[in-house]
């Protein structure tokens, strides 16, 4: 308890004394925002499953795989990010936030050449660009060693998708992006499943599509 005498004086002459009581307060505020986590790991799924379907070859580059790019894959994912940062999630920010702005990377280098604001990347400018993504990936995978085996999934086929595009890219191999095609939709269809298990399970208050979570 401190004690702060006040410049004036009472009838009696003597000073006035005020008490003051310092106590440590304690609150703990609840969270009750939504889980972000689904909306990043759906933008990332779809856009990735339908961007690997064109690798595949079954169908052209588009408009419709740009648009998602940006609006999807692209800045749901930002949004996401920005939520699990408010939540103190350092991996699910780290990777939405990044992934995010990598799908708008992409939709850069794709379209940059064709306004003339920039050149089209060489192949070994793109392999590097894809290299190094894979990279970070991997990286990020490791952290899912702690999380669950649904993450682990889709980071470790993310990794490859990237080695396996570096490497169609580097070398010109058509049958590589083919095969990076049908393994990329492979990751996609991994994180579509693990964000729709979570509004699932959420929903239901109950495990409807397990996720693997690992124990600590």
């Amino acid at each position: 308890m401190n004690v702060l005498e006040l410049p004036r004086t009472p009838a009696d002459g003597g000073p006035v004394k005020l008490a003051v009581v310092e106590e440590s307060m304690n609150i703990d505020v609840a969270d009750h925002s939504g889980n972000p986590a689904p909306l990043g790991l759906l933008a990332f799924g779809l856009t990735t499953v339908l961007l690997n379907m064109h690798n595949a070859g079954w169908f052209a580059l588009s408009a419709m795989i740009l648009g998602m790019g940006i609006f999807y894959g692209g800045l749901a994912q930002i949004v996401a990010g920005i939520m699990e940062w408010r939540k103190g999630n350092t991996f699910a920010t780290t990777a939405f936030l990044s992934y995010g702005f990598f799908w708008l990377s992409l939709v850069g280098i794709l379209t940059f050449p064709a306004m003339g604001i920039a050149v089209e990347p060489e192949p070994a400018a793109m392999a590097a660009y894809l290299f190094i993504w894979g990279l970070f990936t991997a990286v990020m995978f490791a952290a899912t060693l702690r999380l669950s085996r649904a993450l682990q999934v889709v980071f470790a086929s993310l990794t490859l998708l990237f080695f396996l595009l570096g490497m169609a890219d580097i070398t010109g191999s058509q049958i590589l992006g083919t095969i990076a095609g049908y393994e990329g939709m492979l990751c996609g269809a991994a994180a579509i499943y693990a964000g729709l298990a979570q509004v699932l399970n959420e929903t239901y208050g109950r495990t409807v599509l397990p996720l693997g979570l690992v124990r600590r």
